[in-house]
């Protein structure tokens, strides 16, 4: 069974950038979607983006397009996610999972498995 670990997470201003990375221990999920999730005590978890099996597709929330970039290197068995202009509002735990039920750019938490442990992201107004 594959396990994802994310890193990169931190404190970082508002209109800064952090990059975040998820790596895959224990086989390979190059040929299945990858998605990031993020989480805060007030709300349920919830749909940030996903890059298809061969990271030819992307689909991303309207709340970080333009902002985020989700990318892969199969090679290296990572993924990972650019997040410029950040803003006080995208503080959260962020997740990355493997979608292995549903359509590739599946929005919905329960077609992913193999959730990694979280990194904090924290943005200061």
């Amino acid at each position: 069974q594959v396990q994802l670990v994310e890193s990169g997470g931190g404190l970082v201003q508002a209109g800064g950038s952090l990059r975040l990375s998820c790596a895959a221990s224990g086989g390979t999920f190059s040929s299945w979607p990858v998605g990031w999730f993020r989480q805060t005590p007030e709300k349920e978890r919830e749909f940030v983006a996903v890059i298809s099996g061969y990271g030819q597709l992307t689909s991303y929330t309207d709340a970080v397009k333009g902002r985020f970039t989700i990318s892969r290197e199969n090679g290296k068995n990572t993924v990972s996610l650019q997040m410029n202009s950040l803003k006080p509002e995208d503080t959260a735990v962020y997740y990355c999972a493997v979608n292995r039920r549903g359509s590739w750019y599946s929005q919905y938490p329960g077609h992913y498995d193999s959730w990694g442990q979280g990194t904090q992201v924290t943005v200061s107004s």
